[in-house]
């Protein structure tokens, strides 16, 4: 007998249904509060409604954080949990009913339903469980490297308006010597009336001895001779996201720390593969999750939304179908431009891309295709446990 149970998650509280296979409603929805009281009182009834031989069923929908401390409850009570995706279920609803309801309480009823009519869901695992710690990571990583291009682009906006000329004297802009002469002075007019002395110590101390007397005094001479703003507010503004930046760099150090203790835990072959480092074989790890939930890689792929999207309808039949673009774009990104630093260390891959090419694709299409080779050479080498060299 299987035992099935549908839990709707929102914020304060959850909806719960239990059937079983046989269409018998052994507990009609209730409601628990989202706190440890709450949860006790669902696997109460959970085991008031089955036996030690029934085989039991509890999903849940995907929804974020809401869900994760009673995903972690349930899981460390030994209840096999399925984690639904919205869309499975919002589409299984309804081709149930051409009613447009959706209150909490059909919600329920719908997982459970759902858990007992599709035999091939995975229940989720302790694996990807406590994966989500390393997918906390780099997504925050992710934003905070978002955040930060934000301001390293608000930085060259201003010193165009400050000290245009500046951009010529140096290899780039976003460099520790050059946010400790503009922290120190924050334009064109500061920096030619500072004093040479000075100035060079802050060249020099910043770029560890790279920059001498003469390029101080070639700033200075370009800072006397510039079309740039006097504009107080602009120079505050400047020093301000120069400290910002500086602080996201910090934050970002002990991310990437913390990510690589993980990563040394896990020992994955991915980082074997050149141009594949631990930051991105990271993503790609925490995005994909336990690699025993997919039996083969275009299921990976499709989990990716990197598998073509098809049309038909009688004669009618795309032609050039496009990606899906479904499930997790960080996923997505971090496979993509894995692929394009794999295609320039490793040689296989640089000639498939040149070959794709050679075809007369697109770059970015021939891209997707060396991606999708890509995934599934990561796939065969978790499931392996082999390092590239072997697994190739």
């Amino acid at each position: 007998m299987v035992v099935s149970v549908g839990i709707d998650v929102s914020k304060d509280k959850h909806d719960c249904f239990i059937l079983n296979s046989e269409g018998e409603i052994l507990s009609d929805v209730f409601t628990i509060p989202n706190s440890l009281d709450g949860f006790t009182i669902l696997l109460q009834r959970i085991r008031d409604c089955s036996s030690s031989q029934d085989n039991i069923k509890v999903g849940l929908e995907a929804t974020g954080h809401y869900s994760y401390n009673i995903l972690g409850f349930l899981l460390d009570n030994g209840l096999p949990t399925y984690v639904l995706n919205p869309l499975r279920t919002n589409l299984y609803r309804k081709s149930l009913s051409l009613r447009k309801t959706k209150p909490d309480r059909v919600d329920a009823r719908t997982i459970a339903a759902m858990l007992l009519s599709d035999a091939g869901l995975k229940p989720y695992t302790d694996t990807v469980y406590h994966n989500e710690e390393l997918k906390s990571l780099t997504r925050y990583r992710f934003d905070k490297v978002k955040e930060r291009a934000k301001l390293k682009s608000s930085v060259s906006r201003l010193v165009c308006i400050l000290f245009p000329e500046l951009e010529k004297l140096t290899p780039t802009l976003h460099m520790p010597s050059v946010y400790a002469l503009l922290d120190e002075f924050p334009g064109a007019k500061q920096i030619a009336e500072a004093n040479l002395t000075h100035l060079k110590a802050i060249l020099h101390n910043a770029s560890k001895g790279r920059y001498n007397r003469d390029k101080a005094i070639d700033i200075r001479e370009s800072a006397r001779a510039s079309i740039g703003a006097v504009m107080p507010a602009k120079s505050l503004e400047l020093r301000h996201t120069i400290r910002l930046i500086r602080e996201l760099d910090a934050e970002i150090e002990d991310i990437e720390a913390a990510i690589q203790s993980i990563m040394n835990e896990m020992h994955s072959p991915i980082t074997t593969i050149p141009g594949i480092g631990t930051r991105m074989g990271a993503m790609i790890l925490a995005e994909v999750g336990d690699f025993s939930r997919f039996d083969s890689p275009d299921k990976l792929l499709a989990y990716a939304g990197m598998s073509p999207s098809t049309y038909q309808s009688g004669q009618l039949k795309n032609c050039y179908p496009h990606m899906e673009k479904r499930g997790s774009r960080y996923l997505r990104y971090a496979l993509y431009n894995a692929t394009k630093y794999v295609c320039l260390w490793a040689p296989t891959f640089a000639a498939y891309l040149a070959k794709k090419r050679a075809e007369g694709k697109h770059y970015n299409i021939a891209l997707s295709h060396a991606a999708k080779k890509l995934v599934r050479l990561i796939f065969a080498m978790e499931k392996s446990r082999q390092p590239y060299c072997s697994a190739t």
